[in-house]
């Protein structure tokens, strides 16, 4: 039985012009998992609201941070996940190929790429260090509804807490502090509030109290805060912080609906109002850098910090092709023994 390797990342569009952005905005926010809406209501919402206006800021968004990975490079997140996974076929010895679950290159051709190097067991690895229905759970419906036939399906769980991926994320901070700075903001991607309530097996412990994230529960596994906070804490605890210097918050909401909060963007003006005047920056939520952690934290949070009163903004880059990132990964993939308890089928 021949193992490969097959990395997905969320997506990209195919360039900066709007007509691609808006292709990938279509495929992205009609996915039932990211708008969970009934198909008419999400069509209506979609198509009725959101494509008319949103793809020509959208495009403008991303030509801001087109080729940031260098002259030519295109979509950072792209450029990063290949980068990932020619590394990964050098360290492993294995096919390995690359997947966006929105956009180029597509799922279906990846698989049938692995399928024709001859590999019959592919080890799924969903390039997302918390589980939420909207990255995890969409990712792997869709592997499954598209796997070659004769091949079989292994699941990376989620990371979010693993000593490797801890650690190599924790140097990466240590690594980019200024001498001096004052606070540190762990910026996460958003999610309604409701599916973390979707998500819940219980259906009675998912924001029903407000210590949910830290009493026990079967619902931890699939619970993104809780992952999240988890997260946070062991990389406060790796670096060596004082709680009280770190602040973690969600960004890039969409809609009226109710989202995990505090808000990133209120937080930036909150932070600066309390006299914070050097402030980091870290995305833990993303293991390479795209659109939400360049423009959105990197050009518009820094812009809105300092109009605030902020004097100092430093972006800590996503994990990228930093090196102890890609000797974790390839470990979990090879099947060390310290891996393993990451398996599951």
């Amino acid at each position: 039985m021949t193992r490969g390797i097959l990395l997905v990342n969320l997506g990209t569009p195919a360039s900066t012009e709007t007509r691609d952005v808006r292709k990938y905005l279509a495929e992205f926010l009609m996915d039932p998992h990211v708008v969970d809406l009934p198909w008419p209501l999400r069509a209506l919402l979609v198509y009725g609201a959101i494509l008319p206006r949103r793809p020509g800021r959208s495009a403008a968004a991303y030509r801001s941070i087109w080729d940031a990975a260098g002259p030519g490079t295109g979509s950072p997140l792209k450029h990063f996940s290949q980068g990932l996974r020619h590394a990964l076929e050098q360290r492993t010895d294995m096919p390995c190929e690359l997947a966006m679950r929105y956009g180029e290159p597509a799922l279906d051709s990846a698989l049938q790429a692995l399928a024709a190097k001859g590999v019959t067991r592919t080890l799924l690895v969903p390039l997302y260090p918390q589980h939420a229905a909207s990255t995890r759970t969409t990712t792997i419906e869709a592997t499954r509804r598209q796997l070659p036939s004769g091949m079989t399906l292994e699941i990376l769980p989620p990371f979010f807490n693993h000593p490797d991926y801890i650690q190599a994320q924790a140097d990466l901070i240590r690594r980019h502090l200024p001498a001096e700075w004052d606070h540190l903001l762990l910026s996460y991607h958003g999610l309604p509030e409701r599916h973390l309530t979707r998500a819940d097996p219980t259906g009675a412990h998912c924001l029903k109290t407000a210590d949910c994230c830290e009493r026990p529960s079967v619902a931890h596994a699939t619970c993104y805060r809780h992952q999240v906070r988890r997260t946070s804490d062991a990389l406060i605890s790796a670096i060596g912080l004082d709680a009280s210097r770190v602040t973690t918050s969600f960004q890039s909401r969409l809609g009226r609906a109710a989202w995990l909060t505090p808000y990133t963007d209120a937080t930036l003006q909150a932070l600066a109002g309390q006299g914070v005047r050097k402030l980091v920056v870290a995305c833990p939520a993303f293991v390479a850098d795209n659109l939400e952690t360049l423009e959105e934290i990197g050009i518009a949070g820094r812009e809105q910090f300092l109009a605030a009163g902020g004097e100092s903004f430093t972006l800590v880059p996503c994990l990228n092709d930093d090196e102890a990132w890609i000797s974790a990964l390839s470990a979990w993939c090879l099947d060390r023994p310290e891996a393993v308890a990451l398996r599951q089928d």
